[in-house]
């Protein structure tokens, strides 16, 4: 972890006065534990008036809690890397499109997302596509999974903005992590 270095690179960072501050090399194969401890050593010695950048974390779970440590940016492969292997986002966590329940499915991957993807194709069609190995499978779950996380940053903000952010953070969490497939 080098705690004595991360902090000293945070302070000398923090003297050049840049737009914004990133943390790194905490996504690359670390048990979430130890993620979250290098956000908490590091996150007190960056100016809160600037934004803090994220890097590589990407786990919807992983984002929400990382916010209520004081972050405000993300990147990550994860929604196109999941989209690829038919992997998708929803509000109960995560659906595999490729199981064999979902071939005679006709709802959409998730009935409150209005993302192109669940407004025009059923969970079958999507299963065909997929188990074909057809391009439009994984393009279409990457539309959803990127719409998925982008309405979740808006959800953020507005619980942010509302007060009522612990709350949001307990029942996304209770709800996103108890169904998987």
């Amino acid at each position: 972890i080098f705690e004595d270095l991360r902090k000293r690179s945070a302070e000398d960072l923090v003297k050049l006065d840049f737009e914004a501050y990133a943390i790194g090399g905490v996504s690359v194969g670390e048990g979430h534990e130890l993620m979250m401890k290098v956000i908490e050593m590091t996150e007190p010695f960056l100016p809160y008036d600037k934004p803090r950048y994220l890097m590589g974390v990407g786990l919807p779970e992983d984002i929400i809690v990382a916010v209520e440590r004081g972050m405000d940016m993300f990147d990550c492969v994860i929604p196109t890397r999941y989209a690829r292997s038919g992997t998708l986002f929803n509000r109960t966590g995560r659906m595999r499109i490729d199981h064999r329940k979902y071939r005679a499915d006709a709802y959409p991957i998730d009935t409150k997302c209005n993302c192109y993807t669940c407004q025009n194709y059923s969970r079958s069609y999507i299963h065909h596509l997929v188990k074909s190995n057809e391009i439009l499978g994984t393009v279409l779950a990457t539309i959803h999974n990127l719409y998925f996380y982008q309405d979740l940053m808006k959800e953020i903000r507005f619980a942010i903005l509302e007060n009522r952010f612990t709350r949001f953070k307990n029942e996304f969490l209770n709800n996103h992590l108890s169904k998987n497939d």
